[in-house]
């Protein structure tokens, strides 16, 4: 058996305990007769992710749970397979429902035609949905979930204690996940839940990609600026708003105004 690494009580994260860089972030969380995953990632690093999880001593049995933070494909696509192995239910949230059971290529962001990505997308049943403010107890531990919308309608994070798994809202370079229509983004439910996470008490984000941090409201402020600014942006399509240049245009046609 190896170590297990705790980064905080009852949290391991397999990236850190494997000390390599395996995809998205795979959060187990201990509840000592039981635990839960917090996503799985890609099929092809799942069976490094269940091997980890037997080396550190944990029953495969004693997973009672697994939850998809997102329909994702990188956070998904190994979901139908770990439930098959672990015989235990999935969770997401209602809107992540259709995308995860049909396979949706296109909200799984598993298609990109233009760039020529496709990549499988497993279709996985969800055995139960979560959503704003229930709770999942493991073991002695409590996650209060959060429905924190804008990447995709049906993102959650989990807040447990001073500690905030954020999912794919910020990370601790000040990105945030892929804001992109065809995916089902919303920039005004995104800067939504960035000023709740900003308003929270919570002392650290556990993001679904990249390194842990402490929250950092200057850095929140920064995010949230600058996605206020896209909501006005012609760069985000249908995303945006509004587009102020063509009310300013349409004044200055209207007064014969020209700037040239």
């Amino acid at each position: 058996m190896i170590e297990r690494n705790y980064l905080f009580p009852g949290v391991i994260e397999m990236n850190y305990q494997s000390r390599r860089r395996m995809g998205v972030n795979v959060y187990l969380i201990d509840g000592g007769k039981e635990y839960v995953l917090l996503d799985v990632g890609f099929l092809e690093e799942l069976t490094d992710v269940l091997e980890l999880t037997r080396q550190m001593g944990f029953s495969l049995s004693a997973c009672k749970l697994i939850i998809a933070s997102h329909a994702d494909v990188d956070h998904a696509q190994g979901l139908a397979r770990a439930r098959e192995i672990l015989k235990c239910p999935v969770a997401a949230h209602p809107l992540s429902v259709q995308p995860l059971e049909e396979g949706d290529e296109i909200l799984t962001y598993a298609r990109i035609d233009a760039q020529g990505i496709q990549i499988p997308m497993p279709r996985c049943k969800v055995d139960r949905t979560i959503d704003e403010g229930e709770t999942i107890d493991v073991g002695d531990l409590s996650l209060e979930v959060w429905s924190t919308p804008g990447h995709t309608a049906g993102q959650l994070a989990f807040r447990m204690g001073d500690l905030l798994f954020s999912g794919d809202n910020i990370f601790r370079d000040g990105c945030v996940g892929v804001i992109d229509a065809h995916h089902g983004s919303n920039l005004v439910e995104f800067v939504a839940s960035l000023k709740r996470i900003r308003a929270s008490d919570v002392k650290f984000l556990l993001p679904s990609h990249g390194p842990i941090f402490r929250k950092d409201n200057a850095l929140l402020d920064a995010t949230i600026a600058r996605l206020e600014s896209y909501k006005h942006m012609a760069d985000f399509g249908t995303c945006a708003v509004d587009w102020p240049l063509l009310d300013q245009w349409e004044e200055e046609l209207a007064q014969g105004k020209r700037d040239f």
